[in-house]
C-alpha cells in the first residue's frame, strides 16, 4: 500500500508558504507517496499558484480553523474541533492517512495526536524522541523532550522501551546503551523520580547502564538518555541554540576586519559539513511516539528544508513499519 502523508499546512509561524513549499518539494523529490495538505483551501491554493507550484487540488482537504501558538492544547479539541491539527489526526485514525506532520503549537500536536489517533496499547504516555549530535558523528537520543512536562517512574521507563524500537529499527543501533540522566555516575545521586526510574530500567531486558550526566549527552557514553519532558525540553533548546550562537559569533569576529572576515571565508563550508548533524533545519521534526499513528510535530519557525525533511522522515518511519513493531515488542520489555 501506497504511503499517504497528510501536512498540516497551517501550523507553524511561516504557514502556509512554508509548509506548502516544503511538503511538495518533498513530494516531488520523492515521488513514492501521497501528499495531502490540510488547512484552509483558498489559502493553499494561493500559495501554489503565487510560487508556481503543480499540486492536484484534489488532495487538497479543506479545514476552516487554525490553532496558534498561544491556544491552550487541552481547550482546543472543543473550540477548534475543525482545526487543521484535528482533521489531520482524524485522516489517520480513519486509515485515510498513514502518517501527520505538523510544525504547529507542539502541545496541541501531542493532544490532537493522541486524541485523534489513539495510544497504542500498553502506552501510558506518549514521548518525543530526539536526536543529539555526539562526538563520533552520530546522535545520541534523548527522551522525552517535552510531550508532557511532568513524568512517574513507569513514564520514564515506557520513554525508553518506545524509544529503543526507534533506534533500532530507524538508525540500525543494535540493543542501544540507555541511561538516565542524574547529577552523578553513583547510584545514591538523584531524587525519588530516577531512584524508582532506574530500578525499573535496571530489572527490565533494556540494555541500562545508570546514571548519565548532561556532559555525557555529546561524548556520547548512552545511546539514548531517558529524562522526564521538563527537563529534557530545557536541554533540547539549549542545544538548538548553539549553531545560531555560532552563527553570531562568526559574524562578530568577520565584522572586527577584512583579515577576520577570510579566516572566517575559509572555514565556513566545513564548518557547516561537521555541524550538519546539529542543524535542525537537516533533521525535521521529531516523531511522537506511543500514538497509533505516525505523528511528526516540528518546530513553529520550520524552514521549507525542514518541512521537507519532517514529511520525508514521515516516510521513513512508515517505509519501517515502526508503529506496527511497537505493537510488536511492547510487550516483551513490559513484563
Amino acid at each position: 500500500m501506497k504511503c499517504v502523508i497528510a501536512v498540516d499546512a497551517m501550523g507553524g509561524d511561516f504557514a502556509p508558504h512554508n509548509t506548502v513549499l516544503g511538503a511538495i518539494e518533498a513530494f516531488h523529490e520523492s515521488g513514492e507517496f501521497k501528499l495531502l495538505l490540510v488547512g484552509k483551501k483558498n489559502a493553499i491554493i494561493d500559495e501554489i499558484k503565487s510560487n508556481n507550484l503543480k499540486f492536484d487540488e484534489k488532495y487538497i482537504i479543506n479545514a476552516d480553523e487554525i490553532i496558534d501558538m498561544h491556544d491552550h492544547p487541552t481547550e482546543t479539541m472543543k473550540t477548534k474541533p475543525n482545526s487543521s491539527m484535528a482533521v489531520g489526526a482524524k485522516l489517520v485514525k480513519a486509515g485515510e492517512a498513514h502518517a501527520f506532520v505538523s510544525a504547529g503549537n507542539t502541545g496541541a500536536m501531542v493532544v490532537n495526536s493522541i486524541f485523534g489517533m489513539g495510544r497504542i496499547k500498553g502506552v501510558s504516555r506518549p514521548t518525543l524522541t530526539a536526536p543529539l549530535p555526539n562526538d563520533k558523528g552520530g546522535f545520541t537520543f534523548l527522551a522525552d523532550v517535552g510531550a508532557f512536562v511532568d513524568s512517574k517512574p513507569q513514564h520514564i521507563f515506557e520513554f525508553a522501551i518506545l524509544s529503543k524500537i526507534l533506534i533500532e529499527n530507524v538508525y540500525g543501533i543494535e540493543n542501544p546503551r540507555v541511561g538516565i540522566l542524574n547529577v552523578g555516575e553513583e547510584e545514591s545521586k538523584g531524587y525519588k523520580l530516577t531512584s524508582d526510574a532506574s530500578k525499573l530500567l535496571k530489572d527490565s531486558q533494556l540494555n541500562f547502564i545508570g546514571n548519565v550526566e548532561g556532559n555525557d549527552i555529546f561524548k556520547s557514553t548512552a545511546d539514548l538518555v531517558v529524562c522526564d519532558g521538563f527537563i529534557g525540553n530545557i536541554i533540547l533548546k539549549f542545544a538548538e541554540s548553539i549553531i545560531p550562537f555560532l552563527k553570531s559569533t562568526f559574524k562578530n569576529y568577520a565584522e572586527l576586519g577584512l583579515t577576520n572576515k577570510l579566516k572566517i571565508g575559509m572555514v565556513k563550508g566545513p564548518l557547516k559539513e561537521a555541524l550538519k548533524n546539529a542543524n535542525a533545519d537537516n533533521l525535521g521534526g521529531l516523531p511522537l511516539l506511543g500514538v497509533d499513528g505516525i505523528s511528526i510535530i516540528g518546530h513553529g519557525s520550520s524552514s521549507p528544508l525542514a518541512i521537507k525533511n519532517m514529511v520525508l522522515r514521515a516516510k521513513v518511519m512508515y517505509d519501517k513499519d515502526i508503529v506496527n513493531k511497537i505493537k510488536g515488542t511492547l510487550s516483551d520489555y513490559a513484563e
